[in-house]
């Protein structure tokens, strides 16, 4: 029999294999795979030392991060963890804080995380993904000046986000500052989907917010603190360091997997349509190699693809898990350009347990209890899209006084 020390350390060497492997195996290509005299290299925040390193000087530094928060290794293509990079350049960090999937990007979706200790550094690690979400006076009462470092991925339901705001939230009323290390957001030109009702905020849905936002995480700090958006209407102390030789219009190939279930450039760019499913009976892929690229249920019979979920990494209990199920294959779609409804449509028309395709957790996601109201009512995709468009507007111009790039 294998220990319980031995599996974990055989789970997190094949996650390291995993991740530096993934250029080759599953679609995703480094920032400077993009660079042309037309098209200098992306530098994201954390890259640029100089332009926040005196804010650190003297400082006791916590850093909230997990496995997206990487640079360049110097002169060359390796990345290297943004905790190590800050390490060597002398910086006084005394706390790492993990959001969901913990520090190494390992753990499930919605599985609890518990403190531990950095084995590499020997830093402890405080989980923001267990007993609280939101950081306490305890868990910051030594750090002079915080540095936020994560990939978002632009879908309102990526808790990425909602750590981002607890984290604001906390700096705001202990006066720390916050400097977030702002990253490219791959999904950054899709503005799209039905805006949050307040009444159903959720870790998965903060603020009220399409379910594609389009922007970047250092544009999205400034939003919550310039709409004031924390409790109370505190404002967070905030710096942004943006990503340099970026807009609106590049492409943007993560160098890691964001999470353990986005896998590659595909898997991203279709995460926001798919992760309706997660509120329904029906697989988003989750239990196979093919997460948030392909669906289906086992009461989908008349689809042509199939699948059956089984335990694997990053998904110890699989919705459907054992059961065949019928639906696509979207591994091969063209890249999308907003948030796809056809196939949430597709799957409710032909599902033969209507009654049981919803669950609660749908509006919880959707933020609103319309989307499946107009589902069930059966309304057209182009009828539920009219309903967003002044809600959208609204947004987007909300937004603009907080745009970057």
């Amino acid at each position: 029999m294998m220990s319980n020390s031995m599996f974990k350390n055989t789970v997190l060497f094949l996650f390291t294999l995993f991740v530096c492997s993934v250029n080759a195996q599953t679609g995703f290509k480094s920032d400077s795979m993009l660079v042309s005299k037309e098209n200098p290299a992306i530098i994201v925040g954390a890259e640029q030392f100089d332009l926040f390193s005196k804010l650190l000087d003297g400082k006791k530094v916590g850093i909230l991060t997990n496995q997206t928060g990487v640079v360049h290794k110097p002169g060359s293509d390796i990345y290297v963890s943004t905790v190590d990079f800050l390490l060597d350049k002398g910086v006084n960090l005394i706390s790492i804080y993990a959001p969901e999937h913990g520090f190494r990007g390992t753990a499930d979706a919605g599985e609890l995380i518990k403190d531990g200790k950095d084995t590499k550094t020997g830093l402890p690690i405080i989980s923001l993904y267990g007993s609280n979400k939101k950081p306490t006076g305890k868990q910051l009462e030594n750090v002079d000046v915080m540095l936020f470092d994560l990939q978002d991925v632009g879908a309102r339901f990526y808790t990425y986000i909602s750590s981002l705001h607890y984290l604001m939230e906390s700096c705001a009323e202990l006066n720390i500052p916050l400097i977030v290390l702002d990253r490219p957001n791959p999904n950054i030109n899709i503005v799209d989907g039905p805006t949050l009702e307040m009444k159903n905020k959720s870790f998965v849905g903060m603020h009220p917010i399409p379910a594609m936002h389009g922007m970047t995480i250092g544009e999205y700090a400034q939003m919550i603190n310039g709409e004031k958006w924390l409790l109370n209407q505190v404002k967070t102390n905030l710096t942004v360091i943006p990503v340099k030789n970026y807009n609106r219009t590049l492409l943007y190939s993560l160098p890691v997997p964001p999470s353990p279930n986005l896998p590659n450039d595909q898997a991203i760019n279709l995460y926001a349509s798919l992760c309706f499913f997660e509120g329904t009976n029906v697989s988003s892929g989750r239990g196979t190699n093919l997460q948030f690229q392909i669906y289906g249920s086992p009461f989908l019979k008349n689809m042509p693809y199939q699948f059956t979920p089984m335990p694997n990494f990053g998904s110890k209990d699989p919705m459907n898990k054992g059961k065949l199920c019928y639906g696509e294959n979207l591994s091969n779609e063209k890249k999308l350009d907003k948030l796809e409804l056809k196939w949430l449509l597709k799957a409710y028309q032909n599902t033969d347990q209507k009654d049981k395709f919803f669950t609660n957790f749908f509006i919880k996601l959707a933020g609103t209890d319309s989307l499946r109201k107009q589902i069930e009512s059966g309304l057209s995709e182009n009828e539920i899209r009219k309903s967003w468009e002044a809600d959208l507007q609204s947004f987007l111009k909300a937004r603009k006084s907080y745009l970057l790039y």
